[in-house]
């Protein structure tokens, strides 16, 4: 056991990310990083597992608001600046009164950044060229909340000094 938390904390993260940086490159993922994103906030929440499936279905509804996004952006028939900001006005809007409903079931800053995070992935690629990509977000997405975020908390305890009582 180290008896350093600093050291286990760096061990965890220098050993169990760059292995699913690896291996998703594997699976076909070109956005693993995405990952290293969700990860962060999940130990910003406090590496709270309860928060691990609000989160979870946060990110997973924040990859069909970013493709909806992308396809709102490109299809009303305003010019681009309006069409972006209509798009993310109501879209944000309505987020936000959502999850805030339903905030046991979505974790809004997961919706929020999540949103942000699909949005930069995929808006560049355009509606017509998502292909598989919205599928590898939410991968990724999900893969950093329980590998990267929940995993490397629990590892990092495995390995770490115990608490005294």
């Amino acid at each position: 056991m180290i008896k350093d938390s600093r050291l286990t904390l760096a061990i965890s993260i220098g050993l169990l990310p760059p292995i699913w940086a690896v291996v998703s490159g594997h699976l076909g993922i070109t956005c693993g990083a995405v990952a290293l994103i969700c990860a962060g906030i999940y130990v910003s929440a406090g590496n709270k597992v309860e928060l691990g499936l609000p989160m979870s279905l946060g990110f997973l509804l924040s990859d069909l608001i970013a493709v909806c996004a992308i396809w709102l952006m490109e299809n009303l028939p305003f010019p681009a600046d309006v069409n972006t900001f209509l798009t993310l006005a109501v879209l944000g809007f309505c987020a936000v009164m959502f999850c805030t409903r339903l905030e046991k079931v979505f974790f809004l800053p997961a919706v929020l950044s999540g949103w942000a995070v699909g949005l930069t992935v995929m808006g560049p690629l355009g509606f017509a060229n998502l292909g598989t990509m919205p599928l590898q977000v939410a991968i990724a997405m999900l893969a950093g909340v329980w590998y990267a975020g929940f995993a490397v908390d629990v590892f990092s305890r495995l390995i770490g000094p115990k608490e005294r009582k």
